[in-house]
């Protein structure tokens, strides 16, 4: 199939890591649309892709985990733009109520009063709606986008894992069992859609410079915390990933000319962190 006719939806098209894949297939010719919560964070992306390539996106705002809002938007695409072709599902996150402050049981966890934040004290229903935004924030999608795909004839789907996919990172218990799911949902769909021509792989982002990471990883005065010290121990590249370094691992992921006889696979970018076993 021709690109020029293909329509891309890049769900959290506002981020760091799916904004550039948003302008990647504006340049390749693609009719894009951003769909996130946030419609100003969006725009914002929209107009930085104009500039940069001369292509207009269609910003939509949902909630990615609420299938009717969902549908609303694929109507309104299929109205204005035509059949999807290709989906990026980058939607996703976590939750600070549902993130330990230590790493394993400490002493007093379950005593009153305590001034740190163990298993014990983290908040199911913040829990589940971290589970919900990263596991049914990538089935509903694909269950509506998939559609087009089939009757087009084919179609890829691109879904964000994480190192929480091969191994569950201290203090993020929520956040690590969506993401392993993620893994195994997209063999599921892939095996699924393949007699369909509809290829579905993942990436796996390593640990990536956004824009919460000063925040979590970098100390008042400028230094590095010890967690973030941690991280650039394990990744052999000694450097937080930047968003070009999963460019193109996404770029050949999406392309049937490059990729076409590669679907259920999810592939790290991680700089090495998983090949380190820190000793």
């Amino acid at each position: 199939m021709s690109n020029n006719a293909k329509v891309a939806v890049v769900t959290g098209g506002g981020g760091t890591l799916c904004g550039p894949i948003a302008e990647d297939l504006a340049r390749k010719g693609y009719k894009v649309v951003l769909v996130g919560r946030r419609l100003e964070i969006l725009e914002k992306r929209a107009e930085q892709i104009l500039q940069a390539t001369g292509c207009e996106c269609l910003s939509m705002s949902a909630d990615v985990k609420d299938e009717e809002r969902m549908n609303e938007v694929h109507e309104e695409i299929l109205s204005r733009l035509g059949k999807v072709s290709v989906l990026v599902n980058g939607a996703g996150g976590n939750q600070m109520d549902v993130v330990a402050s230590v790493n394993e049981y400490t002493p007093g966890e379950l005593e009153p009063g305590h001034e740190f934040k163990g298993w014990f004290d983290l908040k199911m229903d913040r829990f589940l709606d971290v589970v919900n935004v990263n596991i049914m924030g990538t089935v509903i999608p694909c269950h509506i986008f998939s559609r087009d795909m089939v009757e087009l004839g084919g179609g890829a789907i691109l879904n964000f894992a994480s190192m929480n996919t091969y191994r569950p990172l201290s203090r993020v218990p929520a956040y690590a069992a969506s993401k392993a799911a993620i893994s195994n949902f997209t063999q599921w769909l892939a095996a699924y859609l393949a007699p369909a021509g509809v290829r579905v792989n993942a990436v796996a982002p390593g640990f990536f410079w956004n824009e919460r990471t000063p925040k979590l990883m970098i100390k008042p005065d400028g230094s590095l915390t010890e967690r973030a010290e941690h991280i650039l121990y394990h990744t052999p590249m000694h450097r937080w990933g930047q968003a070009e370094d999963l460019l193109g691992c996404a770029s050949w992921l999406l392309d049937d000319s490059r990729s076409g006889f590669v679907t259920g696979i999810t592939v790290p970018v991680d700089g090495g962190f998983l090949s380190c076993a820190g000793l």
